[in-house]
């Protein structure tokens, strides 16, 4: 290596040591930095809004703590800074999609709420079926709010082995989100293997693939198929194309307030067959709604019509 070779090695060494110092500064200012009290209340408005996510001021922190990714990511070192980007024309446009990342709450898992799979095997589908819902024409059903998809192929799976009681029975699945990162992410069924013992025995043999090199599982293609996936705001006017047998909106609407949450059962109604089921949470209630609806079960109620 020559004198000037060497040199201008040193040169590039110094200027990366450089940028990594600032970026570094950067950082540690970001994690002294606050959000202050007109920045969060013009996000919390903004949230709920368009997003119909509550975030009182208890939530502070929390977001702070959520908004230190993409301050990072565009290299800002202020929550004001942010703030007046998220607001800017170029924000509304560019930034939107990714503060619906951030915010929303993505906790879920294969088979979770079990009673919900006993009254789906043991009154819905056999209910259902017995009307002759699923013979000719798909038993529609709508998982609204699927975040990484665990839900969606669980339904998949239950409805796959009514087949076997059932014997012509078909049925589609669509599966929604707000995020569109977690709706790759669904799409992608692709799951660590800790995931695995959620799933029955029986049903990890048939609608599982394991990978050879990595402790991951996947989804198999004809299970996959069964369900199509759309991105979806509730707080917007959407429209299903068909209308559905069953809905599953389950740990959802705790993030909304009273009205909000009146206004969306009620477009679940509308997009709901007269006959047809809806599941929600454990943690959630209808009670003091007007809706055509009737309790068949705790958190499951079904379509007066």
């Amino acid at each position: 290596m020559n004198k000037d070779t060497r040199l201008a090695a040193g040169g590039n060494q110094g200027l990366d040591r450089e940028a990594l110092d600032r970026t570094m500064a950067n950082t540690m200012n970001l994690f002294r930095a606050e959000m202050g009290d007109g920045e969060f209340r013009r996000f919390s408005e903004l949230i709920q809004s368009e997003f119909g996510i509550k975030m009182p001021p208890t939530k502070k922190v929390l977001l702070q703590s959520r908004f230190q990714k993409r301050l990072r990511a565009l290299g800002m070192r202020s929550y004001k800074e942010y703030c007046d980007y998220v607001f800017s024309e170029e924000g509304r446009e560019r930034e939107r999609s990714h503060l619906v990342d951030v915010v929303t709450t993505n906790t879920t898992h294969f088979f979770r709420e079990p009673k919900h799979w006993e009254i789906m095997n043991t009154m819905v589908l056999p209910e259902l079926w017995g009307r002759g819902i699923g013979r000719g024409m798909p038993l529609r059903l709508w998982s609204a709010g699927c975040s990484s998809g665990e839900e969606p192929y669980t339904l998949a799976m239950l409805l796959s082995e009514f087949t076997n009681r059932a014997q012509g029975f078909d049925f589609a699945i669509l599966a929604t989100d707000i995020s569109r990162e977690i709706l790759q992410k669904a799409m992608r069924a692709v799951y660590p293997m800790e995931k695995v013992e959620e799933i029955p025995q029986t049903m990890r043999k048939r609608y599982l693939l394991k990978s050879k090199t990595k402790p991951l599982f996947k989804i198999d293609a004809p299970l996959r198929s069964k369900v199509s996936f759309q991105q979806l705001n509730f707080m917007e006017d959407f429209r299903i194309q068909e209308p559905q047998d069953i809905i599953f909106c389950r740990n959802v609407v705790i993030y909304f307030d009273r009205d909000t949450q009146v206004v969306l059962f009620n477009k679940f109604c509308n997009h709901l067959k007269p006959g047809g089921y809806l599941f929600i949470g454990h943690s959630e209630s209808l009670s003091g709604m007007r809706l055509p609806l009737r309790q068949i079960a705790p958190t499951v109620f079904q379509k007066i019509g």
